[in-house]
Formats: structure tokens, C-alpha cells, sequence
């Protein structure tokens, strides 16, 4: 992408030449840690943290443009970090979890001039998840219910994937995985506070 191509917040970024930006590195399932995105943009990881059949949601407490808006927990990937390693990281500081990735959601969106985001679906290990960092209030929902929630427009592509891959298979993506506590499927947020349609 030249400096001269104007792109919208939440618009799809292609990725660099020859490469298929939205492709995880196999069809076997391997996870892709190939530095996506245009050239000199950082990349931002978001994880779709999955317990269950249901999606964890993160409320921003900061900054106030987007403070009381819902996103995928995450951050930026440090040098010498490949995709996965910086979400796990990111998951464990901003919501006290060990997480696995698990795959990527096709597609790269851009946040900023200076950053692009990947999401992934990750599969909680082990841990309560509590708002340590940058968020106020956590709630897991079914896919029936990530509409409650007033979610950032950047985020929302890759939320319609991660609902399109939780109802095909039934509710059962994280199967097997443990119930992280909290709120319960359908559940309050995991802060306690009333669900996300009350909120003023």
C-alpha cells in the first residue's frame, strides 16, 4: 500500500505483495507468524478469547474516545514477538489468563495511520479473567448476544467471523475447555456490573 492510499478505520488492509494477508500459514492448521500488514505499520493482536462456545468481551476504560466501547482484549506485538506469543503475553497482563492461540481470523484491519490489527482465537487455559489493564468490565457472551454490547467498529469484521465459526459448529469451539467462572453462559459482566444493555 503506497502513502498515498487513503484507508478507512475498520476497512481491510491488504497485505504485503504476493501474500495473503487473511490466510493462516496452512491448511493444516498451523499457526502463521509471518509480520503481516503494509510496511511500516505496527501490528496490533486482538485475541478472541474463547471458553465454552462463548466469547470474551473487554469494555475500554481509556482513552475517552473509546472508553465505554467493547473490544478484543490485546495489544501490540513488541520487536522480536511473533503474533501468538505477543497475544498470550497481552492476555496474561491485561486480563490475568494463560491463554492458547489457536487460529487467525482472515483479514487485517487498520486502527490508526501507524497500526494495523489481527484477531485471533485463543483458547482460555487457566485463570479468572479479571480487567487488570486498559478495561473496566469483562463479559463472556453467547453468540446470540455480541450484539449487546457496543462493540469498536475496527473489531467488528472479525466479531461477524468469530460468531459465522462459533454457530457453525454449534456452540462447541472450546469444547472441553474448562469454565473460566465468573459469569456464567449469558451471565452479568465478570466485574459484577449489570449486563451491557443497562449501562447509561
Amino acid at each position: 500500500m503506497t502513502e498515498s492510499s487513503h484507508v478507512s478505520p475498520g476497512q481491510a488492509v491488504p497485505g504485503p505483495a504476493g501474500a495473503d494477508a487473511g490466510r493462516p500459514a496452512s491448511a493444516a492448521g498451523h499457526l502463521d507468524d509471518r509480520p503481516p500488514g503494509p510496511a511500516g505499520s505496527r501490528l496490533v493482536v486482538g485475541g478472541a478469547l474463547l471458553d465454552g462456545g462463548r466469547l470474551l468481551a473487554a469494555r475500554r476504560s481509556a482513552p475517552p474516545a473509546l472508553a465505554g466501547r467493547w473490544e478484543f482484549p490485546g495489544g501490540k506485538v513488541e520487536p522480536g514477538e511473533t503474533p501468538p506469543q505477543a497475544l498470550v503475553r497481552e492476555l496474561r497482563e491485561e486480563l490475568g489468563v494463560e491463554a492458547v492461540p489457536v487460529a487467525r481470523i482472515p483479514g487485517t484491519w487498520r486502527l490508526s495511520p501507524r497500526h494495523v490489527l489481527q484477531v485471533w482465537t485463543a483458547r482460555l487455559v487457566s485463570g479468572d479473567p479479571r480487567p487488570l489493564e486498559d478495561h473496566d468490565a469483562l463479559r463472556w457472551l453467547t453468540p446470540g448476544q455480541v450484539d449487546e454490547v457496543d462493540w469498536l467498529d475496527e473489531d467488528r469484521p472479525a466479531l461477524a467471523e468469530v460468531v459465522r465459526l462459533l454457530t457453525a459448529d454449534g456452540g462447541r469451539s472450546g469444547a472441553g475447555d474448562r469454565n473460566a467462572g465468573g459469569a456464567g453462559p449469558g451471565g452479568p459482566p465478570v466485574t459484577g456490573e449489570p449486563p451491557a444493555g443497562t449501562l447509561p
